[in-house]
């Protein structure tokens, strides 16, 4: 039998008003065969206030790791991909950004504004090193708007993914100080950054190119691996199922570009959906999952009575259809 495979489609709807206005000329013929003969499934709910990203929570199951909101092991994961052993030690991802201070508010910004290279990224991180030192945290450099960081203090800290904060007030996700001693600790160590970057040298060199501060960081992705993650991850290894996240609709959704978002639909019908099609056509067990800010669902094989085959076909499933479970 064919090997099975699971699509999983972030950013699939927005609540947005845009997004809604651009759904009724949205069409996805693909999608669309893949609704009338997959079954819904396993459902996750959150919140607008939810720490992590329906579609965070979904890949970690899918990948056996812990999936509490705002506690997913993001960072100990990534050092797996490197081919590293993290061991039973605490990882979280530090990105380097910038927050607009007003009066009222505490905005952050898409890091990747900031247009950092390797070269100076390296610098802002050998600059930030002795001070995350001091409070047990190594900084190693990754890419240009994410290092990782290993400490004690990323144990048991619940912290909001980055894509939950762009463009918003920073104060509402930062851990509260009254959960723990961790929390108290890294708003100290947020403060002193600012302080010292805010006549800092580095910064004073951007300006003199055009370019934006760096003020701030953001911690996300915090914890650390279960103890026998690699064993279950070898017992379900037994029956390998392909995963593959298809990010198309990131980055059109985060700014808000609806039309860019229902191009990017329309080549994953083309793309992506038309394979996983194809494979259900020759017999494999495949499953879709839809997230959306507030949800996940997931569709796969289910055994259906002629009175639901045939509600399929009269009544097929649409993407529109999914906006309260998404």
């Amino acid at each position: 039998m064919p090997a099975a495979s699971h699509l999983l489609i972030p950013y699939a709807l927005s609540p947005a008003p845009g997004c809604t206005q651009v759904l009724p000329a949205l069409d996805l013929p693909m999608l669309r065969a893949l609704l009338q003969r997959l079954a819904p499934g396993a459902s996750l709910a959150g919140t607008p206030q939810s720490l992590s990203m329906p579609h965070e929570r979904a890949w970690a199951q899918a990948l056996g790791l812990p999936s509490e909101d705002g506690r997913i092991p993001w960072a100990a994961w990534r050092r797996v991909e490197q081919g590293q052993a993290p061991g039973a030690q605490a990882w979280a991802f530090v990105t380097p950004c910038l927050w607009h201070i007003g009066a009222d508010h505490v905005t952050l910004s898409d890091p990747a504004a900031l247009r950092l290279d390797e070269a100076a990224s390296r610098a802002l991180l050998d600059i930030l090193a002795p001070w995350f030192a001091e409070d047990g945290i190594t900084l190693h450099y990754e890419q240009p708007t994410r290092w990782l960081a290993q400490g004690a203090l990323f144990a048991d800290l619940r912290t909001a993914a980055l894509e939950r904060v762009l463009g918003r007030d920073v104060r509402h996700w930062l851990p509260p100080l009254a959960s723990s001693e961790a929390a108290r600790r890294l708003q100290r160590l947020h403060s002193e950054v600012q302080m010292l970057l805010y006549t800092h040298p580095f910064n004073a060199a951007r300006e003199a190119q055009g370019l934006p501060a760096v003020n701030a960081f953001w911690v996300h992705g915090a914890g650390a691996l279960p103890a026998d993650w690699h064993m279950s991850r070898a017992a379900t290894a037994a029956a390998p199922t392909t995963l593959t996240v298809a990010e198309d609709l990131r980055a059109p959704a985060l700014r808000e570009d609806w039309h860019a978002w229902a191009a990017a639909w329309q080549q994953l019908d083309a793309g992506p959906l038309t394979a996983l099609h194809a494979q259900m056509q020759r017999g494999a067990a495949v499953q879709l999952t839809l997230c959306g800010e507030h949800g996940a669902l997931s569709f796969g094989p289910a055994r259906r009575n002629w009175l639901q085959r045939l509600q399929s076909v009269s009544r097929p499933l649409r993407l529109s259809d999914l906006h309260k479970a998404l």
